[in-house]
């Protein structure tokens, strides 16, 4: 089992570092060359650079995940693709993806370019809290204790 991370504008890229780190666990980091760094991480954490480019990313984290492996994103098109593979999947604010609640988020982005697209206006998401990083940190160990009971 390891966790793998959207890290494109992540906010939680590190909290999600921090505690799988905790549990002894590998992390894959898949992210745009255009956010290359020099910070040093433990061996435990590694980084997969894909070139610039809608999808990069994403098509790199498909190939990539395995079952039962754990991963982190915002990106409701990924969640879909990665959702049949058998993997859970986290939202940065400590939604837990699922095949029941998949569709309905598809729809609703759906909907919400439509009417982007036609000139109207959405509501964006709400700036991000120290809340929002203490749910997600505690609905990522709730998954990792889960998982890991699963093994057993």
């Amino acid at each position: 089992m390891r966790v793998l991370i959207d890290g494109d504008g992540s906010p939680v890229k590190d909290t999600a570092i921090e505690t799988a780190l905790q549990y002894q666990m590998k992390i894959v980091v898949v992210t745009s060359i255009d956010h290359y760094s020099l910070k040093e991480y433990p061996e435990a954490v590694s980084f997969v650079y894909v070139d610039k480019g809608n999808d990069a990313a994403d098509y790199k984290i498909i190939a990539l995940i395995k079952a039962g492996d754990i991963l982190i994103t915002q990106d409701y098109g990924l969640a879909s693709l990665a959702l049949p593979k058998d993997v859970t999947v986290l939202h940065q604010l400590g939604k837990e993806y699922t095949a029941e609640t998949i569709g309905q988020l598809l729809e609703q982005r759906y909907f919400s370019a439509k009417i982007r697209k036609s000139g109207g206006r959405t509501k964006g998401p709400k700036p991000f809290t120290k809340e929002d990083r203490e749910q997600f940190r505690l609905k990522l160990i709730e998954v990792i204790e889960r998982e890991a009971q699963k093994e057993m």
